[in-house]
């Protein structure tokens, strides 16, 4: 086995077992954790598949931003009330259920896809990413500018949880 396939095994690895940990842990915070643990092995694997640039905003935006948002609110949220985050797992056979259901229909959909394989000559870093680039601003602006007016309505609503002050009821 060659080195890149032990890391490329090792981090798959770490991103499964971060991911269905994720699913049965009951404290929140340690779920956020998985799941910053589960976006770095996934870029890492970005890394792997020659899509650098995938993998620098996956961590800068997923891991670096949003999940210390979302651990920011957990910690304050869990100081106002005193006591940590639970999550109650009440319709556990249900999940199981649909989590399976769409495993099946990932399977089924996936198996009926036929995937070219390209050459082995890829194109220069530099070329890539300006075709990204012009994508994105061309073709792909109205998803970009929708997700960041999410990320700005997300970073207002963490502000607004994580504010000290009550509003007072009439």
């Amino acid at each position: 086995m060659s080195l890149l396939n032990f890391i490329f095994y090792f981090l798959e690895a770490v991103a499964a077992l971060s991911a269905v940990s994720m699913i049965f842990t009951r404290n929140v915070f340690y779920g956020a954790l998985l799941l910053i643990t589960c976006l770095i092995a996934l870029a890492g694997l970005y890394i792997l598949a020659f899509a650098e640039f995938i993998a620098v905003t996956q961590i800068l935006i997923y891991a670096g931003g949003i999940l210390v948002v979302i651990i920011f609110g957990i910690m304050l949220t869990s100081k106002i009330s005193g006591k940590p985050l639970v999550v109650e797992h009440a319709n556990l056979f249900s999940g199981i259920l649909a989590g399976f259901s769409f495993f099946g229909l990932l399977i089924y959909f996936l198996s009926a896809q036929k995937f070219n394989v390209f050459s082995t000559a890829k194109p220069s870093p530099e070329t890539r990413l300006r075709s990204f680039g012009t994508g994105l601003m061309s073709d792909f602006i109205l998803p970009f500018e929708i997700a960041g007016v999410m990320l700005l309505i997300a970073l207002i609503g963490a502000a607004v949880i994580s504010s000290s002050t009550k509003s007072k009821k009439v």
